[in-house]
């Protein structure tokens, strides 16, 4: 299995022994820390979210979009490096914020399918949820999937903890996937049918200063809300009113800019190949 791999890994165990020379490899292997002002200050960005801004025609200033399109171009070169072979991006996050799943991954929209024996890695690598996307996001592993035809998704491996505190046990699955990979060997496989899926229904947009969640600031991803329950409240688009289907709720935060995704809104889905 001589597959390119391009992993943006934080705080695994796979990073120690790559340091090491431990770690024997056996497929090209891309290791990136996405947004290393933001890591040093334990911080999300410094000025403006890093994994929104992936797309070859930002023209956005300042260190963030620098950095954006620094990372552009190194995946494009280690790519195009190995064009023959296939390709994978895993890009790796926690969350802040709870999850009633705590390990769940991000399918970016694109013309790509997902291959099926993705879903059975993340089955193995106790992922216990997907969620697709329904259009263009701009995010890193959008990036590798939209431009070069990946397979990729961003993760989401529980809660965010200072570097070292990290729940690794809970992790050891995943290590064995990323090790199985970076070793050039077949992961272990698990039916898919372990996982929930979902898709998005509606982005929740902000569109007035006027702008509120109507729930509390720490419900957790994918929590459930039932038909004529008020999600939120907004000067300019008014009431939004869950209407006759029940919706979950992810990555919501009240404090975007005017004109951002406030939340996600996803409903049951199944996995799409």
């Amino acid at each position: 299995m001589k597959n390119p791999r391009l992993s943006s890994s934080i705080n695994l165990k796979s990073d120690r022994l790559l340091e090491a020379s431990s770690l024997q490899l056996g497929a090209p292997i891309l290791v990136i820390l996405g947004n290393i002002p933001a890591l040093k200050e334990q911080k999300r960005f410094i000025t403006t979210n890093l994994n929104r801004l992936f797309k070859r025609e930002l023209d956005a200033k300042g260190s963030e979009p620098d950095r954006a399109r620094e990372l552009m171009e190194a995946v494009d070169t280690f790519f195009n490096r190995h064009h023959a072979l296939p390709k994978l991006h895993y890009d790796l996050h926690t969350a802040i914020r709870g999850s009633l799943y705590t390990r769940f991954v991000v399918e970016p929209y694109a013309e790509t399918a997902t291959d099926a024996e993705q879903w059975q890695w993340l089955a193995a690598a106790d992922m216990q949820a997907v969620l697709h996307q329904h259009q263009h996001s701009w995010t890193f592993s959008h990036y590798s999937k939209h431009y070069h035809h990946a397979q990729a998704f961003t993760f989401e491996l529980g809660r965010v903890a200072p570097f070292g505190e990290n729940d690794m046990a809970a992790l050891a699955p995943m290590l064995t996937l990323l090790s199985s990979l970076s070793a050039g060997y077949e992961p272990p496989k698990k039916t898919a049918e372990t996982m929930a899926f979902f898709k998005v229904q509606h982005e929740l947009m902000r569109q007035a200063e006027d702008f509120t969640l109507c729930f509390d600031d720490d419900v957790p991803n994918f929590s459930r809300f039932e038909p004529g329950t008020c999600l939120a409240k907004d000067g300019v688009a008014g009431d939004f009113i869950v209407e006759k289907t029940p919706l979950h709720v992810v990555f919501p935060n009240a404090h975007v800019d005017i004109g951002a995704r406030a939340a996600l809104l996803v409903v049951p889905s199944h996995a799409i190949t």
